[in-house]
């Protein structure tokens, strides 16, 4: 987020948008979703060192989560209200109706479970920040653009019709969380109300876009959400450690743009990106489009110049790699999408209650 911070005032578009100071996530706010328990061990152990803990908290901390993929770190419980915090913040300032959009980059925190913490993930600030929104907005679009399926927000709103939660990302045996299947579509009122979109490795800018264009597209005449949350996990780009998808910034752009043409409130947060300089290239150019800002191809000088060589321009290029994704898989995904939004129901014709 740092690196990302410092290429969007290079290119100074701090100066169209309005920063506002984060506040952190109150007690309430955080049991808004994560169960009391959790976030009662997450205060527990706050002020403690690694060395500090003792072997019964360290039971505990198996139970909730803390450990392999999400390490214990000094205060703990300050950083998850600090991430909780900014996202509601946000979403705090679009219910204010003082703002059509507002963008959390350190936000996006999508596999944090009620009651644990997941995936890197200590407090799952997109669930909190939606429970805010629903105060006001009766349905709300939820996209997840990482890499990763965005299993805690789908988990937390698979009951409602008042959450769509779609999500596309890459699916195969052994790639973490291994959920998001084609068929899992919600339950009882939230049936048909999750749509996942599984893809394998290699998926280009192109082919991308022709199949997720024209779905959202579909999804927001049938859903009619009030507004829309998105989640920009840079994971996907070419470059990325992860090396799955080979997209450019192109990709994202495309959504982006689709979501700012509904004229809708719009809640922009951050997510994965394990290649620094590219996930600071894709949400500062995210960011120019949100503010209807061109900015040069050419990177500015700034502190991190040196990291976008060799050719410091903010595009990124496709990579030579297999794609692994067939016309048949991919049409597949279409039928298969398009036959199950066909069921959501209007606002109008189905309201219930969260």
């Amino acid at each position: 987020v740092t690196v990302t911070h410092n290429l969007i005032r290079a290119y100074q578009l701090l100066h169209h948008v309005t920063v506002i100071p984060p506040s952190f996530a109150t007690i309430e706010e955080l049991k808004s979703f994560h169960s009391e328990e959790y976030i009662e061990f997450l205060k527990k152990i706050n002020g403690l060192t690694e060395e500090e803990l003792l072997d019964e908290q360290e039971e505990e901390m198996e139970k909730y989560g803390i450990g392999y993929d999400c390490p214990f770190i000094p205060q703990i419980f300050d950083a998850a209200a600090m991430i909780g915090g900014a996202t509601v913040t946000a979403a705090k300032a679009l219910l204010s109706g003082e703002y059509e959009i507002a963008v959390n980059w350190g936000g996006g925190w999508h596999h944090a479970k009620k009651d644990q913490a997941d995936g890197f993930c200590y407090v799952n600030d997109i669930v909190l920040g939606i429970l805010h929104l629903l105060q006001k907005y009766k349905r709300v679009l939820y996209v997840d653009l990482d890499l990763h399926h965005g299993d805690g927000v789908e988990e937390a709103f698979a009951h409602t019709s008042r959450v769509l939660c779609f999500s596309i990302h890459k699916h195969e045996v052994g790639f973490y969380p291994g959920t998001g299947l084609l068929n899992d579509i919600g339950y009882g009122k939230g049936k048909y109300y999750t749509i996942n979109v599984p893809l394998f490795d290699g998926i280009q800018d192109s082919q991308y876009i022709e199949l997720i264009i024209p779905l959202l597209s579909k999804t927001q005449k049938k859903f009619q959400p009030d507004i829309v949350v998105c989640q920009c996990g840079a994971d996907t780009l070419a470059g990325d450690p992860f090396a799955a998808f080979n997209l450019t910034l192109r990709a994202p752009a495309e959504c982006i743009k689709l979501f700012k043409s509904w004229n809708i409130p719009l809640l922009v947060l951050g997510g994965g990106g394990y290649n620094a300089v590219n996930t600071a290239r894709c949400w500062t150019y995210l960011l120019s489009l949100l503010v209807d800002k061109t900015v040069e191809s050419d990177i500015p000088d700034h502190k991190y110049l040196m990291k976008y060589g060799p050719d410091y321009e903010i595009q990124i290029c496709p990579r030579t790699m297999p794609n692994r994704n067939s016309t048949e898989h991919l049409k597949l995904i279409t039928d298969t999408v398009l036959k199950n939004i066909d069921y959501i129901q209007s606002p109008f014709s189905d309201f219930s209650g969260f």
